[in-house]
């Protein structure tokens, strides 16, 4: 075997040994649970913000899912709602690490969350836009980009479903 061959098998060896090292310290979890913890802490809380409040009215008035919010609550007690409805689901992720069962109903908050919030990206003007000098190409803007990030949370919401789902079937087994 020539040395090329040797360094690819214990290329391979040592890329399978992180991996079960990753898997085996829930890497992927902890990342996922503590960055939504703190997104859903620190975005709940400006949105009980005038500015919070006011950057979300064109997102929340074009939605085909939300538009009657800030009809019904106005944009100041709507926006206070939606940061209430991310704190609370940050409190059942952490919840969720000793009941695993809040962690489930919190991602599955979150899933309502995000599920709304992704489609804004093709409801809200200026989200989706054409680039000068290149037709029949459209791209998301910054504004797009910012909602785009809601579609990955949507992911991790039903990561974290599983997860906790994965504990509690676990914890009730040893009962």
């Amino acid at each position: 075997m020539n040395w090329l061959n040797k360094l690819r098998m214990k290329t391979d060896r040592g890329l399978v040994h992180l991996a079960i090292w990753v898997n085996g310290h829930d890497i992927a979890f902890l990342v996922s649970s503590i960055g939504m913890i703190v997104m859903l802490l620190w975005a709940g809380s400006f949105k009980m913000t005038r500015p919070g409040a006011e950057g979300i009215i064109p997102l929340v008035s074009n939605s085909p899912l939300i538009w009657w919010h800030f009809k019904v609550f106005g944009p100041y007690i709507g926006s206070d709602l939606i940061g209430l409805t991310e704190w609370l689901y940050a409190v059942l992720i952490i919840a969720g690490y000793f009941r695993p069962k809040a962690g489930i109903a919190g991602g599955l908050v979150g899933i309502v969350i995000f599920f709304t919030t992704s489609t804004m990206i093709v409801t809200t003007p200026g989200a989706i836009i054409s680039v000068p000098g290149i037709h029949g190409m459209r791209y998301m803007s910054f504004l797009g980009l910012f909602l785009f990030k809601d579609v990955i949370s949507l992911g991790v919401s039903f990561y974290l479903v599983s997860y906790f789902g994965k504990k509690a079937i676990s914890s009730e087994n040893q009962c």
